[in-house]
C-alpha cells in the first residue's frame, strides 16, 4: 500500500501542477489531499477545481474555514482590513457554489486499507494547530486525546518533521504551493507499507517553476488588490521561506486593523531591520 499526502497548496498552480506530474509517475494507491488548497496565493479558485477533478479524499485546512466563515458571524472583524487583504482575494475570486463545497470537507481521514493510520490536518482537536520540535508533550496531549493510530500524518506548519509521542509518530507534511523552509520547491509525503504492515515515510520535493508561479501574482490582478500582506505570499514563493507569520508579529497587537497607510509603513520598516 503507497499513499501520497499532499498539502498546503494554497493557490500556488504550478507548484501543484509539478506534484500532479510527478504523482503520475509515482502511481500512489491512495491520495489524500490534506487541506489549505485555497488562499495565500493568486490561483486559488484553479486550485480547487484541479483538486475535484482528481477524485480523492480532501481535508478542510484552516485556510478553507477562513474562506467559508468570512462574511458571516463567525468572520473575524480583522478580516476586513487590509492585512487580510489576500483573504478577501481568495473569497472574491470563488463561486458561492465552491465556497459551499470547501464548506462541507471532512477534517480527518482514516481507511480500512491504512490500519493504524490517521491524516488530519493539524491536529485532532482543531485545523489550527502547531506541533513543533518544541511542542511539549502534554500540549501534544491535548490535541491527540483519543487518538489510537499509531501513525499520524498532518501538516500546517509547511516543515517537514517528526515527532514521536507516547509509543506514537506524529509526522509533519511539507508544503506544495507555500515551503518555508528556505528551499522553494513543492513538498509533499509518501506513506508505504512493508509485507510486516509497517509503514515508511518519505518526504519528497519537487522543483517547478517559481518564476511562473511569482509571475501570476501580478498577472491576474492579486498584487493590485491585495497589498502588502499580497507582497509578502510572493516573498514566500519566490524565497520558499517565512515573511507573513514574522511580519504580523512584527506588527503586533497594537497595530493590528490599521491603515493600509500604517502596513505599508510597517512592512518598510520590517524589512529596513532585516540583517543580511
Amino acid at each position: 500500500m503507497r499513499i501520497a499526502v499532499i498539502a498546503d497548496i494554497h493557490g500556488n498552480l504550478p507548484a501543484f501542477e509539478a506534484v500532479l506530474e510527478a504523482l503520475d509517475t509515482l502511481k500512489p494507491d491512495q491520495i489524500v489531499v490534506n487541506g489549505d488548497v485555497v488562499d495565500g496565493g493568486p490561483d486559488s479558485a484553479a486550485c480547487w477545481e484541479r483538486v475535484k477533478q482528481m477524485g480523492c479524499p480532501v481535508l478542510r485546512g484552516n485556510h478553507e474555514r477562513y474562506v467559508f466563515d468570512f462574511g458571516t458571524d463567525r468572520a473575524d472583524p480583522l478580516w476586513d482590513t487590509p492585512q487580510f487583504g489576500p483573504l478577501q482575494f481568495t473569497y472574491n475570486s470563488m463561486s458561492s457554489e465552491q465556497i459551499k463545497e470547501i464548506a462541507a470537507l471532512p477534517t480527518s481521514w482514516r481507511s480500512p486499507d491504512a490500519p493504524g493510520v490517521l491524516i488530519v490536518h493539524a491536529s485532532a482537536r482543531r485545523d489550527s494547530d502547531s506541533v513543533l520540535p518544541h511542542t511539549p508533550m502534554e500540549a501534544i496531549d491535548e490535541m491527540f486525546a483519543g487518538v489510537d493510530e499509531s501513525l499520524i500524518i498532518r501538516s500546517h506548519n509547511h516543515i517537514c518533521s517528526t515527532r514521536d509521542w507516547r509509543g506514537k509518530r506524529i509526522v509533519t507534511t511539507g508544503a506544495v504551493g507555500l515551503s518555508l523552509d528556505g528551499c522553494p520547491q513543492a513538498k509533499f509525503c509518501v506513506l508505504t507499507q512493508d509485507i510486516q504492515g509497517h509503514w515508511r515515510v518519505d518526504h519528497r520535493a519537487i522543483k517547478y517553476d517559481v518564476d511562473a508561479a511569482v509571475s501570476r501574482f501580478s498577472e491576474n490582478g492579486y498584487l493590485e488588490t491585495t497589498g502588502p500582506m499580497g507582497r509578502l505570499f510572493m516573498r514566500e514563493v519566490a524565497t520558499g521561506s517565512s515573511h507573513v507569520v514574522p511580519f504580523l508579529r512584527f506588527l503586533g497587537s497594537h497595530r493590528q486593523g490599521a491603515s493600509l497607510e500604517v502596513v505599508e509603513a510597517a512592512l518598510s520598516e520590517f524589512y529596513a531591520g532585516v540583517i543580511i
